[in-house]
């Protein structure tokens, strides 16, 4: 008789609880499935507010092994899949949401139509970083503000997770790319090639005036939420688009109206919450892959290195404000 094979996973037990290092059941690759054996996870702020059960929306039950991002290598493939083959470097952003088992452990078995094959010039880290932020951003300058060459958009938050990302992709489509930041982000903005504006000292008033003669950019891209999106209304131009990835609460829209301008939401989770939409996340990753391998999209990576053992300094990297880049956690060298 056959030993069922087992794996080291964090286990969160209940909301605030600390997450556990143990041994549970290794998963197995079903139809349509590729086994990941995984080698990095990324952090985002979402995983903090799902251990808190401040996440309603990401619908994870606990308790939950926890990750959103990973990268690694196919283990085995299961019935139906043909993209991919044992020992193909892949990643994607593939569970800790939707009752879905997350990265922070030794395996995965993911949805084969949630990958794709890793950029060769990026790490394993690199590589764990990208997935939910570049989906993020794609969804939102590509699919639903059809960002193209000659534009000029605005990118809230151009140093954050998704922003940084952002202001990459709206370059290599040829757009003209603005970003707000505070003072300690400006110089990193300035690096990825866009204008930095210090949101503490210039309203909004001002520099649309400054940097657009007062018509407005033509996308702007709200990754913070709250006043800053109502900010971005009256920043777009006549006819120009609004996208919003944190675009909860309440706001006037009036400025958005009266310039005839259009707004949409970004929703990055649907597809691993409903089934909905799979295969277009592994299309993304696909481009991301291209960019990449053309030098024109690189993550911006926190130097330190974390383990499943100090996850919780992760966590609190995050929760403070301490971090200088996106959190990954190594899970396998």
């Amino acid at each position: 008789m056959t030993a069922t094979p087992s794996m080291h996973a964090l286990i969160i037990d209940a909301p605030n609880a600390p997450l556990r290092q143990t041994a549970i059941t290794q998963p197995q690759a079903g139809p349509g499935e590729v086994l990941v054996r995984i080698k990095a996870s990324g952090v985002n702020p979402l995983d903090l507010k799902i251990a808190a059960s401040q996440a309603a929306h990401a619908r994870q039950p606990l308790p939950a092994v926890l990750g959103i991002d990973l990268s690694g290598v196919v283990e085995t493939v299961g019935q139906g899949v043909t993209a991919f083959r044992k020992g193909d470097e892949v990643y994607g952003m593939t569970g800790g949401v939707g009752g879905l088992q997350g990265s922070l452990a030794d395996y995965a078995a993911v949805d084969a139509s949630l990958l794709a094959l890793k950029p060769a010039n990026l790490s394993m880290r690199e590589a764990a970083a990208l997935p939910l932020i570049f989906i993020t951003a794609w969804e939102g300058l590509v699919d639903r503000a059809h960002v193209t060459a000659g534009q000029k958009v605005l990118v809230h938050g151009g140093a954050g997770g998704i922003g940084h990302v952002a202001i990459q992709i709206a370059r290599a489509f040829g757009a003209e790319v603005w970003a707000t930041g505070s003072a300690t982000s400006l110089s990193l903005i300035e690096r990825l090639g866009a204008a930095p504006i210090d949101y503490t000292k210039e309203s909004v008033e001002d520099y649309v005036d400054r940097h657009t003669q007062g018509r407005g950019f033509d996308i702007v891209f709200d990754t913070v939420g709250g006043a800053t999106l109502d900010a971005s209304f009256n920043a777009v131009r006549r006819f120009g688009h609004v996208v919003s990835a944190l675009g909860w609460g309440t706001h006037a829209l009036a400025p958005l109206s009266f310039r005839a301008a259009s707004y949409s939401g970004v929703f990055t989770l649907l597809p691993l919450l409903t089934g909905e939409g799979r295969p277009h996340h592994g299309e993304i990753l696909r481009e991301a892959t291209r960019l990449a391998e053309s030098g024109k999209v690189a993550p911006h990576l926190d130097p330190r290195h974390f383990t499943l053992a100090t996850i919780a300094d992760a966590h609190a990297a995050i929760r403070n404000r301490t971090a200088t880049g996106k959190i990954v956690v190594d899970i396998a060298t």
